[in-house]
């Protein structure tokens, strides 16, 4: 969430005192043959990845949070428009979250403390307890926002009768504070939040303390990163928003930045996992935004993301709202169709995370890999050419649909999903990428039969011919026979 400097940015008096005792029972490390085949239809979800493309996963809700699988069962959670209440709901797989029952667990007060606006809840399982992290301002100063966390004991977080407020996350400052989240690393349990503090001319930065008990610091904050670059600074100075993904011996952060608008991306801090994480230093920002509005896919204001791992227990998704549509009428903060969005995460061979674009609506995604080349050489486009390179951080590149065909009939069409409507089309022997006709020309030109292979991989015939198949040949796409097979078979990633 984000807020404008007319809404009581005045920083008020008091310091907070961070404990420094660790808290009994606190778990510091809880966490959790060739062209003979068979045609067979377009790929689902699970065929590609496990992974569903979910765009939208739940309208409506912002600031989305799923949790990793507990006991057979992902939980979401996210802001409402109406900021009043806190709600979950659950299901055994991420896509059947969005038809989930949902629950209100909480309501804000009448009047007084925690009667403003309520934020940006995270919903944690820590030491066999659930934990609802959010932020809440006062009735008479609804932007009064601090940071409060809810307590529960039963199994299940969304039976309201087990949630008992546990109180305020006080920090060294008693100013405007939100986003607060929480992970485990080599024994510690950390949080990170933003926060408003009074040297720094800035709406908010991001700080990380180590925790005594989930409510409470065991250790004085440090602050991370602070609105400096362009890219963080449209609309208001921003930093928060914070998600953490420890991965490859790395902590990446990612955040969001500037206003809640179309300006609204993601950033991205990375830490070496044997770091001090409670060192400025460890952290690095990359110098650019990794995830930004775009226009092709008609998504803007990406941002206050968190990540999840697939059905498949391996493969990280990401989680994000954005709005479909760029101008708005008000102040951001009160349209409500900022919805929660699912989309799988990529990574490149250095480890590092790939984010690409928001994909907007459609079926499953893939990336082709030829079978003779490494797993990260991918079929690219680059405007209406057609290539076949290692450049596996151009992401959006590198995506397609493979979708009904155009043709009909058995046939599966490729569309490209930086540039849809854009399909693989194949012209007197050559591949290229163009916007679609209509016309049964390039309805023939532009389908293929989809022939699988072992390993669950796949050929592509182009209709009605039956030699003429996709084939990587030297970095290029053409079309010819499928002998040998291997340079005419794809892994679908």
């Amino acid at each position: 969430m984000t807020y404008d400097v007319s809404r009581r940015m005045l920083l008020r008096g008091g310091l907070g005192v961070a404990a420094t005792g660790l808290v009994a029972g606190f778990p510091a490390g809880a966490a959790a043959a060739p062209g003979a085949a068979p045609t067979a239809p377009a790929p689902t979800d699970a065929d590609v990845s496990g992974v569903p493309t979910l765009d939208p996963l739940v309208t409506q809700r912002a600031d989305p949070f799923v949790t990793h699988p507990v006991d057979g069962t992902y939980y979401f959670t996210g802001s409402v428009p109406e900021y009043d209440r806190l709600v979950v709901r659950g299901a055994p797989t991420i896509a059947g979250l969005a038809t989930a029952t949902e629950t209100v667990v909480w309501r804000r007060p009448a009047s007084g403390r925690l009667g403003g606006h309520i934020w940006a809840p995270e919903l944690h399982r820590i030491g066999g307890r659930w934990y609802i992290y959010f932020a809440a301002g006062d009735s008479d100063d609804v932007f009064r926002i601090r940071m409060y966390v809810l307590e529960s004991a039963l199994a299940d977080p969304r039976d309201p009768a087990g949630w008992q407020l546990r109180g305020q996350i006080r920090t060294e400052w008693d100013s405007f504070a939100l986003d607060a989240t929480t992970f485990a690393h080599r024994g510690h349990r950390y949080l990170v939040w933003a926060q408003s503090e009074p040297e720094i001319a800035v709406n908010s930065s991001l700080y990380i303390a180590q925790l005594a008990n989930p409510w409470t610091l065991a250790t004085k904050p440090v602050r991370i990163a602070t609105p400096t670059r362009s890219w963080e600074v449209q609309g208001f100075a921003v930093n928060e928003g914070a998600a953490v993904l420890v991965r490859n011996g790395r902590v990446f952060l990612t955040f969001s930045a500037s206003a809640t608008d179309s300006r609204y991306c993601m950033g991205l801090l990375t830490a070496d996992a044997d770091a001090d994480l409670l060192d400025h230093r460890s952290w690095v920002k990359r110098p650019e935004p990794v995830f930004v509005s775009n226009e092709q896919t008609r998504r803007w204001g990406p941002g206050h993301n968190s990540f999840t791992v697939a059905e498949d227990g391996v493969t990280d998704v990401l989680v994000y709202h954005a709005r479909d549509y760029r101008d708005i009428t008000g102040d951001p903060l009160y349209d409500p169709n900022r919805h929660a969005r699912v989309q799988k995460l990529y990574w490149d061979a250095d480890g590092t995370p790939l984010f690409g674009i928001p994909v907007g609506a459609g079926g499953p995604i893939v990336r082709l890999s030829p079978a003779d080349a490494s797993r990260y050489t991918f079929v690219r486009h680059v405007g209406s050419t057609v290539v076949v390179d290692t450049d596996s951080r151009a992401l959006a590149d590198t995506q397609f649909r493979i979708g009904a065909g155009l043709a009909g009939a058995d046939t599966v069409s490729v569309q490209s999903v930086d540039q849809p409507g854009w399909y693989l089309r194949v012209v007197d022997g050559a591949v290229r990428l163009d916007p679609a006709r209509d016309d049964a020309g390039f309805a023939g030109q532009a389908s293929f039969h989809r022939v699988p292979r072992a390993n669950g991989r796949v050929s592509l015939r182009l209709a009605g011919v039956s030699s003429a198949f996709l084939r990587h040949e030297d970095g290029r796409l053409t079309v010819g026979p499928a002998v040998p097979a291997h340079q005419s078979t794809f892994r679908l990633t």
